[in-house]
């Protein structure tokens, strides 16, 4: 983080706000010309600044009306049944993340569904019979407020 300038941080500024800004118009607007523009941003991608480029759907255009967060636990804490967990977490589609927490929880996820019968079948037929899960609550969202905006670039 030490090794970025005041343009690198506007670069990466921007691609958070539209990844797929043109370099003409990325230069313009960090007040560099194309080919220098260019160079930085080739830099930033080789160094792992950039980890990918994405687009963000719309969940409701999908059809996807329930957010839930879901706090799983474990009765056994082995490394074997944590990594079987985790393998098999990271093949389903509608959990959007999966986080392994301090707590009382083990691991913290964040799940899709189309509506509440959908998650309820989700939670009887798939998450309650994966690996080392002994107990799940959950945690409907309301109503979104932020959604993930980006990393803050000091």
């Amino acid at each position: 983080m030490n090794d970025l300038d005041k343009l690198d941080r506007a670069i990466l500024a921007a691609l958070q706000t539209d990844a797929r800004i043109s370099n003409a118009r990325l230069a313009e607007k960090v007040g560099l010309s194309e080919t220098p523009c260019a160079r930085r941003l080739k830099r930033l991608e080789q160094e792992g600044y950039i980890e990918r480029y994405r687009a963000v759907l719309s969940r409701r255009a999908l059809g996807y009306g329930v957010v839930a967060y879901v706090y799983v636990r474990f009765a056994v804490h082995e490394r074997a049944l944590a990594d079987r967990f985790e393998r098999e977490i990271c093949a389903i589609e509608r959990i959007l993340s999966c986080h392994n927490v301090s707590g009382t929880a083990d691991y913290i996820l964040q799940v899709v569904a189309r509506d509440l019968d959908d998650y309820g079948t989700f939670m009887r037929d798939q998450l309650r019979g994966l690996p080392g899960v002994t107990a799940v609550e959950s945690a409907m969202s309301l109503r979104e407020v932020k959604a993930e905006s980006g990393l803050p670039v000091p």
